[in-house]
């Protein structure tokens, strides 16, 4: 099996789009065109439906998906593995998307200083699909915000993050922050519902973003109000960039490290945990 087909294939599926697929891959179009039906050819099955505009993942392509998934993430950390013959020891970690830019790109950077030999390989994807590579065995370990309860995983707090609301304005009012452009960042379930908890009058915000990043590159440049970890706007606000709404409550999350209950590098999982810091 060709495992440029099965990114091919990945890539169709992540963009619905033979001309955006191409683009991604550095291919031309009918690259992809022929990847596909290469790869169609040797399963016999297809993929795509493309007898209409839209392309759509029939029932066998989304089967394929896990498993293409697994197979290219086997062979990059066995390609890693055996290539990089000075590095003695391998490790797999993952992040929330909600986490990386406030917590867990330090981590990456810590690790790198500490541990200069150990090879690394980082992502930062949904925690459905983290847990799903946990699962798989193609991951060591994830952090995450609300991790899935499973009996073959660990589960372990391994730092706090405090959300302030803070705004391109100074003096304004709690009330006031919520209303005049409010940019609401989705942290998760319980951020939610704690958040409607402390707010129940306030109006739904007309902005809202999945990630810290897209939330604070918003407000620096358009304008508003939004809760941000303190860490990652505590210059801004020093600088006098942004402002610390007065009053305002505080949220905190806890972040949590999960990986398998069996591991043979449980030993590495354990030390590079000890470099997550939330200060």
């Amino acid at each position: 099996m060709d495992l440029e087909l099965l990114r091919t294939f990945l890539e169709l599926n992540r963009t619905r789009h033979f001309g955006r697929a191409a683009e991604a891959l550095f291919v031309t179009q009918a690259a992809v065109s022929s990847r596909l039906k290469s790869l169609e050819a040797q399963l016999g099955v297809t993929l795509f439906d493309r007898s209409t505009r839209e392309m759509r993942l029939t029932p066998e392509g989304g089967r394929l998906i896990r498993h293409s998934e697994k197979l290219i993430a086997a062979w990059r950390a066995a390609r890693q593995d055996v290539s990089l013959a000075e590095a003695s020891q391998q490790l797999v970690i993952g992040g929330s998307l909600r986490l990386w830019d406030v917590l867990l790109q330090r981590w990456l950077h810590d690790l790198r200083r500490n541990y200069p030999d150990l090879a690394i390989i980082a992502e930062a994807q949904t925690p459905d699909f983290l847990t799903r590579k946990l699962i798989d065995g193609t991951l060591d370990v994830a952090i995450l915000l609300e991790p899935a309860q499973l009996d073959i995983m660990q589960i372990r707090e391994i730092a706090t993050v405090e959300f302030i609301l803070v705004s391109s304005d100074s003096g304004l009012s709690v009330e006031k922050a919520l209303e005049d452009n409010y940019v609401f960042v989705d942290w998760g379930l319980s951020f939610g519902l704690d958040h409607r908890r402390t707010f129940p009058d306030a109006s739904e915000a007309i902005t809202r973003v999945s990630h810290a990043k897209m939330a604070l590159e918003y407000i620096s440049l358009i304008g508003g109000s939004a809760y941000l970890p303190r860490r990652m706007v505590d210059k801004d606000v020093e600088m006098g960039l942004l402002h610390e709404v007065v009053d305002a409550p505080t949220f905190t999350r806890q972040a949590y490290a999960t990986f398998p209950v069996r591991s043979a590098r449980l030993d590495l999982i354990e030390k590079s945990l000890e470099l997550v810091r939330s200060d």
